[in-house]
């Protein structure tokens, strides 16, 4: 048995500022994907996967209890006796949801009375979803805003006007004839912890004056950056990207790994390319912007990029 296809999600921008209500903007990413499987004969990481959802369905039996979602907690017991596990080629610690398409996988397969992507998905039926969502993937992160399994549910980019105001968004259809620009991954080839970031960022909450840069900076170039991408403004889109690169560079230091910091830097003085995080940082992926992709190929050319979207 195997279980239909959810996708990794990446967070193009929005990572830290939606906490504080910024706009965001989150697509789905085919490239990584997961599904539930049950197998008899399980090698070391099917059996990791198979204990993480024995401790994963005791979570879910408790949050049952507040009255917000049903499972069908006998039958996902039974699979997993039968050897169930999660088949993913998503990383972890990479920012690119790997959580998120597992907690999507168990609601599809499990929950009572879902609410399917087929129906008509009314603002009410997203916020419900992404509040069930959130409390399953508490489990993995602590605290979890439910963006990611949105997004690995619906397989749809979507529009964060707020905490509470979300919509399925239209992108702008990628062209591919003659166009140079490109959003990509740059693998940082270290494993990122979500948990320890946002203790930082939480605790940085607590400065005024950092509260004020994020208010006035970091949301500012963030909402921009937004309504740039999808309107397809493409030469405002760069030159707010330039600023929110660098206002992440000058006040988000420790989530950026000690070894890019000179890339970081490099990328906004030379506008070969400029970088942002992708989810909370630590390592993992770091999101980058070109304009000009084999330029930016050849300034970054001992990293491994992966194009995520063509200008």
């Amino acid at each position: 048995m195997k279980g239909p296809l959810f996708y990794s999600k990446i967070l193009l921008f929005g990572e830290y500022g939606i906490i504080k209500d910024s706009k965001g903007l989150s697509i789905p990413y085919n490239f990584f994907k997961g599904a539930l499987k049950v197998a008899d004969d399980l090698d070391q990481e099917a059996k990791d996967s198979n204990q993480n959802l024995r401790n994963f369905a005791k979570y879910l039996a408790e949050i049952q209890e507040q009255g917000v979602v049903k499972f069908d907690l006998q039958k996902l017991q039974e699979d997993i006796d039968a050897g169930m596990h999660f088949d993913s080629s998503i990383p972890q610690g990479y920012g690119v949801g790997s959580s998120g398409a597992l907690v999507a996988a168990i609601y599809d397969k499990y929950a009572e009375d879902k609410i399917t992507v087929l129906e008509n998905l009314t603002r009410d039926k997203l916020l419900k979803l992404k509040e069930i969502f959130g409390l399953m993937e508490s489990f993995f992160h602590g605290s979890s805003s439910g963006l990611d399994p949105l997004n690995s549910y619906l397989s749809l980019p979507i529009l964060i006007h707020s905490k509470d105001n979300i919509e399925p968004a239209g992108i702008p259809s990628q062209s591919t004839e003659h166009k140079k620009g490109a959003v990509f991954l740059l693998d940082s080839g270290i494993v990122g912890e979500t948990a320890p970031m946002v203790s930082i960022f939480m605790e940085n909450m607590k400065q005024e004056g950092f509260r004020n840069m994020l208010k006035d900076q970091f949301v500012k170039y963030t909402d921009a950056c937004v309504d740039d991408f999808l309107k397809g403004d493409v030469k405002s889109l760069f030159s707010n990207i330039k600023q929110l690169s660098h206002v992440v560079l000058d006040n988000f230091k420790p989530m950026i790994p000690k070894q890019f910091h000179t890339l970081w830097k490099n990328g906004i003085e030379t506008n070969d390319y400029y970088l942002k995080l992708c989810g909370s940082g630590g390592g993992g992926y770091i999101l980058g912007f070109t304009q000009d992709f084999e330029k930016a190929q050849a300034s970054l050319k001992d990293y491994k990029l992966e194009v995520v979207y063509n200008f």
